[in-house]
């Protein structure tokens, strides 16, 4: 089986390519039962090559927002395609068509090379928890009206609801999953809003200054990317039985308030981390984060086999495994 991965030059991205040739494999259910396909190639579409080189992967480059690019993408033997690729939050909401071509755009030129291809492919859609916004309830369930309140939550929307049709159509078998803040993204920072969830800990442990801009009551519902990528492979596996006909679903995740990360940041890098982190409120920041979910009751996807992760203090040691090489301070671990 050939697996498209678009956005996979991205760090969420190329872990799951990391994953899947780790694994070799990848076991997927059916309504009849499992079977194991072996990985004979997997595609990762980026506007950049990806990192990782292996006679498994190849790398293609292009605008997800061209459709003819993204027909070729599909080839006859793609059995499962991960949709990765996004402008984040923040890029989207200041940059209105730039969102909208690639978050928009792009999704639909997918799914329709995935209905031209003719076989049905089983497709995962990364969605996320900015579908919800404005006026909530105090715990988001998957029954909760999405009341996005910007443009990168309104375009994944849109998403989903296009997921859920070509489903219904039966011209794909889609499932999407709105992903937590996932934290502690590596790497250097990006245009996401929630960006500075992972700055306040990941440029400190590299001795580095760090900006919050966000007050420190400000919640999150947060997952590592060890855990977003773990539970990407098993919305994969998932029969469409277990989908049933609602093919979106709230991840699990849990609460962290940006006080409750700097004691963990503190836990383990020390007082001298803790003070690489600056306090400069953000107006803009703050009205994008202050609309989103912090707390949801993810019954349906614990009930489903999904797993999060058990603390924050978890998240920040399997960054410190993981990204060895830009931990520059001594940690305790």
């Amino acid at each position: 089986m050939k697996i498209l991965i678009t956005g996979g030059a991205g760090f969420l991205g190329q872990q799951l390519v990391q994953a899947l040739l780790k694994q070799g494999s990848i076991r997927l259910a059916d309504d009849g039962g499992e079977t194991e396909h072996e990985i004979s190639g997997i595609v990762c579409f980026d506007t950049v090559e990806g990192r990782i080189k292996d006679p498994r992967v190849s790398n293609r480059t292009g605008d997800i927002g061209d459709a003819k690019t993204v027909r070729d993408l599909v080839a006859d033997d793609t059995g499962a395609v991960v949709h990765l690729a996004a402008v984040v939050s923040g890029t989207a909401e200041a940059d209105f068509d730039l969102g909208m071509r690639v978050n928009l755009d792009g999704t639909r030129n997918l799914l329709e090379a995935c209905r031209g291809q003719g076989q049905k492919p089983r497709l995962l859609f990364s969605s996320s928890i900015a579908v919800f916004g404005g006026d909530l309830p105090p715990v988001v369930k998957d029954s909760t009206t999405p009341t996005p309140q910007g443009s990168y939550g309104t375009q994944k929307l849109i998403g989903e609801l296009l997921v859920q049709d070509y489903t219904r159509k039966g011209f794909i078998d889609g499932r999407s999953v709105r992903v937590p803040t996932a934290t502690v993204r590596p790497g250097t920072p990006n245009g996401a809003a929630s960006g500075f969830a992972s700055g306040i800990i990941r440029e400190p442990l590299g001795g580095e200054e760090a900006l919050l801009p966000v007050p420190e009551e400000t919640a999150m519902w947060v997952a590592s990317p060890r855990a977003i990528v773990a539970m990407f492979l098993h919305a994969l596996a998932l029969s469409p039985q277990d989908w049933g006909w609602h093919r979106s679903i709230n991840l699990p995740g849990f609460v962290v308030t940006m006080t409750q990360a700097m004691a963990t940041l503190r836990e383990i890098g020390g007082d001298a981390a803790v003070a690489l982190v600056r306090h400069e409120p953000d107006a803009q920041v703050q009205k994008l984060v202050s609309t989103w979910a912090a707390r949801f009751d993810t019954t349906r996807a614990l009930a489903m086999g999904f797993k999060a992760d058990s603390d924050f203090g978890q998240i920040v040691r399997a960054y410190v495994e993981d990204n060895r090489e830009a931990v520059r301070i001594p940690v305790r671990v």
